[in-house]
């Protein structure tokens, strides 16, 4: 073939055109990025969130498949309305931070993920590290809804100093800690300040043996332990020994211990990043709950979990995430900041001076080996409402512990 001015040009083969073409193909293939898959997640701690903000940038930045977008949706109780009104339409997340009742309920509902088929992308050097308690905490009948993410233990809070000045200890078993009540009290103090909150109600029962809901998950309010425990708030109102508040007054309740007007109270183990929110002109003393044979505690706070209608890659980008979280060293910084429990424990090593400088960390770490979950019934988050009422009524309304308790009992069970 010639040109116009007469040379003779070259002409291309086929095959060797058609690798020219691939080879600009792949050129351009490679320039292209892949979108990554974008994880919408809500979160609910707010006193921690900078830091959680700050786990998540570093893992957006870790890997290029995932990025994760966090957005603070409010307490625990706003998040959860929040989520509940937003199932089913195109602004639910994929990612949720679950407080564990509502977890229950969600998984109940059908409104989560079963997880199960993606665990095999976790290291299972990862899962077995995990402590069992916290890691049993997600399966319900055999299906992976929840990831233990944020957890705590109730633990007792007393004045250390006002104790040493009067000369006494931290109650070990529940004689003991009505005793001490007593001892503590005075003209212008209390030994214990109650909040008829439904996991602290849980702690007095479960620390006992007892539990609230059947094994086949009915509700079981008016058992033998729990009236047992309920006699024990009455008998400490009655004597002038304990105060009680609501669930709404918890802000109440702490600006009276800071004061001195009530010795004791029982809390959740992440109180320990509260501390330095009060000027305490006294020394703080953490205590474990006082323990009966046979005895539990409940496992508080949260779980993360994957909301019905996330994709595949989604999914599995929430378990990626989930995965770093779990990095020993990242889970350390976590449980440094906030006080929610290491969940695994090789974290647990690198926290060893950590803990060694303050024994009242230790003592929240010991008590993982008593865990159990809370009721993960799921219409258990109503229910608590009656529970909470119930016992109101007792320590306020001078109702008697067993009809008080029957009576939230015949609510749960019409409420089924």
């Amino acid at each position: 073939m010639e040109s116009k001015d007469g040379k003779r040009m070259k002409c291309l083969r086929p095959s060797y055109l058609k690798r020219i073409i691939l080879a600009v193909v792949l050129l351009l293939l490679g320039s292209i990025s892949v979108a990554q898959t974008q994880i919408e997640f809500w979160y609910a701690l707010s006193r921690s969130g900078e830091l959680l903000e700050e786990i998540v940038a570093e893992f957006n930045a870790s890997q290029n498949d995932y990025e994760i977008v966090p957005t603070f949706a409010g307490a625990y109780q706003d998040s959860s309305t929040k989520l509940i009104a937003a199932i089913g339409t195109s602004n639910q997340p994929v990612l949720f931070d679950a407080e564990v009742t509502v977890f229950g309920y969600l998984a109940n509902e059908g409104a989560l993920v079963d997880l199960s088929p993606h665990l095999d992308g976790i290291s299972q050097a990862v899962i077995d590290d995990v402590y069992p308690q916290l890691w049993n905490y997600g399966d319900l009948n055999g299906a992976r809804f929840g990831l233990p993410y944020s957890m705590s233990v109730p633990i007792l809070v007393y004045n250390a100093t006002a104790f040493d000045q009067r000369g006494a200890i931290a109650p070990v078993t529940w004689e003991d800690f009505e005793s001490v009540a007593g001892q503590m009290t005075t003209r212008k103090t209390r030994g214990f300040i109650n909040i008829t909150a439904s996991f602290i109600f849980e702690t007095l029962v479960n620390a006992r043996g007892g539990q609230l809901i059947t094994a086949d998950g009915k509700p079981d309010f008016a058992n033998p332990v729990a009236i047992e425990a309920l006699d024990m708030l009455k008998r400490m109102s009655k004597n002038r020994h304990s105060t009680n508040r609501n669930f709404g007054e918890v802000e109440v309740a702490l600006i009276d211990f800071v004061r001195t007007k009530g010795m004791m109270g029982i809390a959740s183990s992440s109180f320990f990043d509260r501390r330095e929110d009060f000027d305490v002109p006294f020394e703080l003393g953490i205590g474990a709950i006082p323990m009966s044979e046979g005895g539990h505690i409940p496992l508080m706070e949260s779980q993360l979990v994957v909301i019905n209608g996330a994709s595949e890659a989604e999914q599995k980008g929430a378990l990626a995430f989930w995965e770093y979280m779990m990095t020993p060293e990242v889970n350390e910084r976590w449980v440094k900041e906030t006080y929610y429990l290491p969940t695994r424990q090789a974290t647990t090593k690198l926290l060893t001076s950590w803990l060694a400088e303050d024994s009242d960390r230790q003592i929240m770490v010991d008590q993982i080996a008593l865990g159990q979950p809370r009721p993960r019934v799921g219409n258990y988050a109503i229910w608590q409402s009656f529970l909470e009422e119930g016992l109101e009524k007792a320590l306020k309304g001078n109702w008697e512990s067993a009809r008080a308790l029957e009576e939230a009992q015949q609510r749960a069970e019409n409420a089924q």
